[in-house]
């Protein structure tokens, strides 16, 4: 991804409200895990020229890395309206992956199409520990279809969802990581100096950060 193309999406990201920095009041994740960041890619289809700019980043993240796709797959559900506009400018077809099996009907996990042979792209709106990401490659693969690249709008820059991706022979590439997306809230006066060594105390290490500020989780 282009420099200036990755920090032009970090900063509109954080225009919106897309990307919030709360060092002071930090947010519960589903998990019970406390940050000083939150990331909330769902309000994208409210921002038509932002979502516009950052599936043009997806379409030049296929070309600068050469990924050969047949199939476009979303993660439900967060992942799902990006992968069916990426499909719909690529003219490529798009398949969803439900997060658990459907206990009725045709009880399918990956919904729209066959994917069996195909070689399918998944698109992640955010990776926080790869988790939802992997499982869905591994839905993808359960019906035969061939997985070997995710590309995601951000990241929190885990090393836990590194290891994760690696382990499963996925390659992640990503519009904007944590550290450019950090770099230009910084620049945008966001936070100052002490409340982002808090922002970085926290990346180098989550789980454990809310005891460190002594934090109630």
């Amino acid at each position: 991804m282009a420099p200036d193309l990755s920090r032009h999406i970090a900063r509109k990201l954080i225009e919106i409200g897309a990307v919030r920095f709360t060092p002071g009041n930090p947010v519960t994740f589903k998990s019970g895990m406390l940050s000083p960041v939150y990331v909330d890619n769902r309000t994208l289809p409210f921002w038509p020229e932002v979502w516009r700019l950052v599936i043009s980043g997806f379409e030049q993240l296929i070309i600068e890395h050469s990924i050969p796709l047949d199939v476009l797959a979303g993660i439900e559900t967060a992942g799902i309206p990006h992968s069916a506009a990426l499909a719909f400018a690529l003219r490529k077809p798009s398949v969803f992956v439900r997060k658990q099996t459907k206990d009725h009907g045709a009880m399918k996990c990956v919904e729209g199409g066959e994917v069996a042979g195909q070689r399918v792209l998944l698109i992640e709106d955010h990776i926080t520990t790869g988790g939802s990401s992997l499982a869905g490659v591994e839905a993808l693969r359960s019906e035969d279809a061939g997985v070997d690249h995710c590309l995601a709008i951000t990241t929190y820059g885990f090393q836990e969802a590194a290891d994760a991706f690696k382990r499963a022979s996925v390659d992640l590439h990503v519009l904007s990581s944590f550290d450019t997306l950090v770099t230009e809230g910084k620049h945008m006066g966001r936070f100052d100096a002490d409340e982002l060594s808090v922002i970085y105390d926290w990346a180098a290490d989550p789980h454990d950060w809310a005891a460190r500020q002594g934090l109630s989780t």
